[in-house]
């Protein structure tokens, strides 16, 4: 079977925007708000989040007076439960200001069995406490959760078998936008 297209460049940035607008409508002005993008593939989605708010919130204001949207990216290599069964590469954590009494948007590109989100939250624990903590992905597999995690903001929903595996592609990486179903 060949693979099967869920969301083209163009339906990729309607739902980017889409998150966008959900985010603004909780966290208003994100003065008390910070994104955190989860190594590696989320923090392609957080960034792009970062600059489409930035947009949708300044858009005609001067550089001095355009709102600030934190955004950093975290590693969570040495909190994965699997951390000594693979070969993982640690990549850098870059969280350069305070979340301890911050709403935490945690993000990441997709939600399967949520051993991700786990190692994101026990990882984000170093940094501060947090006031409140939400999740946004891009794509929730819905089936074979393997904790009881489920995010608040989701691109979109898909049920798919443990067989099959979701390929999220970036312009930045991969020249493109694109989310793909493929059979393994």
């Amino acid at each position: 079977m060949k693979p099967r297209v869920i969301l083209d460049s163009k339906h990729f940035e309607i739902t980017v925007t889409r998150l966008c607008y959900q985010l603004i409508e909780v966290h208003n002005d994100f003065s008390q708000t910070v994104l955190i993008g989860l190594q590696p593939r989320g923090i392609f989605l957080a960034k792009r989040i970062q600059k489409k708010l930035t947009e949708i919130l300044n858009p005609t204001v001067g550089k001095s007076q355009k709102k600030e949207i934190r955004c950093g990216s975290m590693d969570i290599t040495f909190y994965r439960d699997d951390f000594r069964q693979k070969e993982l590469i640690p990549k850098s954590t870059d969280i350069d200001f305070d979340i301890d009494n911050k709403n935490v948007v945690l993000i990441d590109d997709v939600l399967y069995t949520g051993r991700t989100i786990r190692a994101g939250l026990d990882a984000m624990l170093a940094f501060g406490r947090p006031k409140d903590v939400e999740l946004l992905v891009l794509i929730d597999r819905r089936l074979s959760r393997h904790l009881p995690i489920q995010a608040k903001y989701i691109g979109k929903t898909i049920d798919s078998i443990t067989s099959e595996q979701v390929k999220v592609e970036w312009e930045e990486t991969d020249g493109a936008d694109k989310v793909t179903l493929l059979n393994c």
